[in-house]
């Protein structure tokens, strides 16, 4: 699955190689992150213009902090590849106007855009992103509420003090995206993944969002068969 997915984003490297790749953290990309490492270690100028937007953030969990997904994207992708601060754009988890810093991504990743290939893994229940499912579905950047199903995610199962809030890329800048990539591995999401094949379009599992869109690769590992 890693390598397949890498080779996707290495493609779009090699077209425009100045191509902006929309980020998750997690467990899914992980094998990914590090096939692109050791593809950068064998062609040292493939990825030497390419750019990064962060897809979401935990809201109030500082970015040195090992279950911030900052801390993981420099860790996993941004340090190893020396993405320059000019070539990365991310959420300040610790905002004193969470919906401005929205508003500050929002109106970079227009000025930035499109994504020319945004990674995605799928939620326990049907999420992108922290898109939650909920009666309706916010389209940009917006400070998200956070179900408890997603507050039992492997990043935050061992933190006493969680979040109650996360920033994230809204389903409209996610599927305004020219490739998407939805990367699913792990136990516990059987379920997700039969509804989403059911390809029917509800806001009770966000993912489905992604069958409106003309150009999605759907890789599964072994786990989730």
């Amino acid at each position: 699955m890693s390598r397949q997915g890498a080779a996707l984003v290495i493609a779009a490297a090699t077209a425009k190689s100045d191509f902006l790749l929309c980020a998750p953290t997690g467990n899914s990309p992980t094998g990914l992150y590090q096939e692109l490492i050791r593809e950068r270690a064998r062609r040292p100028d493939l990825l030497r213009r390419f750019r990064v937007v962060k897809l979401d953030e935990w809201f109030g969990v500082p970015p040195d902090d090992p279950v911030s997904c900052e801390h993981y994207l420099q860790s996993h992708l941004v340090g190893p590849l020396e993405i320059t601060a000019e070539r990365y754009l991310s959420f300040d988890s610790e905002s004193s106007d969470p919906p401005r810093e929205c508003a500050r991504i929002s109106a970079e990743l227009e000025r930035q855009g499109p994504i020319d290939v945004c990674i995605l893994g799928l939620g326990r229940n049907g999420h992108v992103g922290l898109n939650e499912p909920a009666p309706s579905l916010q389209p940009h950047c917006h400070v998200a509420k956070l179900s408890a199903e997603t507050l039992g995610h492997a990043m935050m199962s061992g933190r006493d003090a969680k979040p109650a809030f996360g920033l994230t890329l809204g389903i409209g800048d996610i599927l305004a995206s020219r490739k998407i990539l939805l990367l699913v591995t792990g136990a516990g999401k059987e379920r997700a993944i039969a509804r989403f094949l059911e390809a029917t379009v509800t806001t009770d599992l966000p993912a489905s969002f992604l069958w409106l869109h003309q150009d999605v690769e759907v890789l599964l590992d072994d786990s989730c068969r």
